[in-house]
């Protein structure tokens, strides 16, 4: 048997940050890798600089918390959906809301879009799936997969596929550009007892799934047959997100359980864990997590109100 050597990394903590007044759900890039966007319970998003390690000169005041941020470079605009199911839509140069979307009865959870279908996808509370157009804003499509949740959206840009995560256990992949069903399993179970799979990350080099449950397991998926590679009881509660770093040489998971874990993408091995006890870390659940190429920073935000910044490097 090859005999592989384990990843060495360094953790630093660089910065707290601090100005939400209510739990931090939504996060993503902003205007380069230098920022990010947050947005949460107390329905204000921010945007954060991670070289000055401070506030932006800009806000947006929504009329509900926030769930989920979908900025959108190519077009300028950051959607924002909410718990009520509104999807707000803010042009950024013109640094005003130009559209509200009220396609599902339930909160949006997630918002992704692809450049290559030119659609934005949304994944609702009420169980619904929504593919809107981005030049339009206007709603394509409405699938209704599940009697639960939708919770998270991938894209896997190599076989042209879409996975999407159900709180009934199941993941659906469809194909990117029809929408056809190709496949749905059950991605986590609990003494046979069906587990919401909250959040779906295909790997950089499109070959696996990752999958991230209610059940605290992380679960690698061959992607193709969509064949079960491993499970492991990663966190003692709910995982909540999954971000490759940069480099797509490790990974990260966030969870209930308020910590953060550091995996090595090739062998699934942990790395580092990232608590109260060993680090200055969120106090409460951990719910998003960006991976910025910007000192390689791996920013995390939570129910704390906090938004956190580490840097993470391999030793030589």
């Amino acid at each position: 048997m090859e005999k592989t050597n384990k990843i060495a990394i360094d953790v630093a903590h660089i910065a707290t940050l601090t100005g939400h007044s209510g739990c931090v759900y939504a996060m993503d890039k902003g205007f380069s890798e230098k920022t990010v966007f947050t947005g949460g319970s107390d329905r204000f998003i921010a945007l954060w600089n991670l070289e000055t390690l401070q506030a932006e000169k800009f806000s947006a005041a929504l009329p509900a918390p926030i769930y989920t941020i979908c900025h959108i470079p190519e077009k300028n605009i950051l959607l924002a959906g909410t718990t009520t199911g509104s999807i707000h839509v803010l042009d950024l140069d013109k640094k005003k809301e130009i559209k509200i979307l009220q396609h599902h009865r339930g909160p949006v959870f997630d918002i992704r879009y692809s450049l290559k279908t030119n659609c934005f996808y949304t994944a609702g509370g009420d169980g619904n799936f929504a593919v809107c157009d981005l030049d339009s804003l206007s709603l394509l499509k409405m699938k209704k997969l599940s009697q639960a949740k939708v919770r998270s959206i991938d894209f896997n840009n190599t076989t042209s596929e879409i996975a999407v995560a159900l709180g009934d256990s199941n993941v659906r992949i469809f194909d990117l550009q029809t929408l056809d069903y190709k496949k749905d399993f059950i991605a986590h179970q609990l003494a046979e007892k069906i587990i919401g799979a909250n959040t779906v990350r295909y790997s950089p080099d499109g070959k696996f799934l990752l999958t991230g449950g209610r059940d605290a397991h992380l679960n690698i998926w061959k992607v193709g047959n969509y064949k079960l590679v491993k499970s492991i009881p990663a966190h003692n509660w709910a995982i909540y997100d999954i971000v490759f770093s940069p480099d797509g040489s490790l990974f990260a998971t966030a969870s209930r359980d308020k910590t953060i874990k550091i995996w090595d993408a090739k062998t699934y091995q942990i790395l580092k864990r990232i608590t109260k006890e060993n680090f200055e870390a969120h106090t409460h659940s951990v719910n998003k997590l960006i991976w910025s190429s910007f000192h390689n920073y791996l920013v995390s935000a939570g129910d704390d109100r906090m938004v956190m910044i580490r840097e993470v490097n391999k030793k030589s």
